[in-house]
C-alpha cells in the first residue's frame, strides 16, 4: 500500500483505517460497520501483497462527523 499522506491526519479526528482480512467479503463488510457509525471515505478495491496472507483495505474516516442516518 502507499504511504499514508499527511491530510489524512492533518487534524484531531480523521483517521486512517487499514483492515487486513482472509477475503475481500470480510474486509468490506468491516468497511461497511465502520460506515454506518462515521463519515467514511470507501475503498473500492482490495489489495493482495505478494508473499503475505489475505487481502488489504484501507479506508479514511473522519469521527468529527457521524454517518447520514440510513
Amino acid at each position: 500500500m502507499k504511504p499514508i499522506n499527511d491530510a489524512h491526519v492533518a487534524e484531531p479526528g480523521l483517521a486512517v483505517v487499514e483492515v487486513a482480512a482472509a477475503d475481500d467479503e470480510t474486509a468490506f463488510v468491516v468497511q461497511e460497520l465502520l460506515a454506518t457509525r462515521w463519515a467514511t471515505a470507501l475503498a473500492d478495491r482490495t489489495v493482495r501483497e505478494p508473499g503475505e496472507p489475505g487481502v488489504r483495505l484501507r479506508c479514511y474516516l473522519d469521527l468529527r462527523q457521524a454517518a447520514a442516518p440510513a
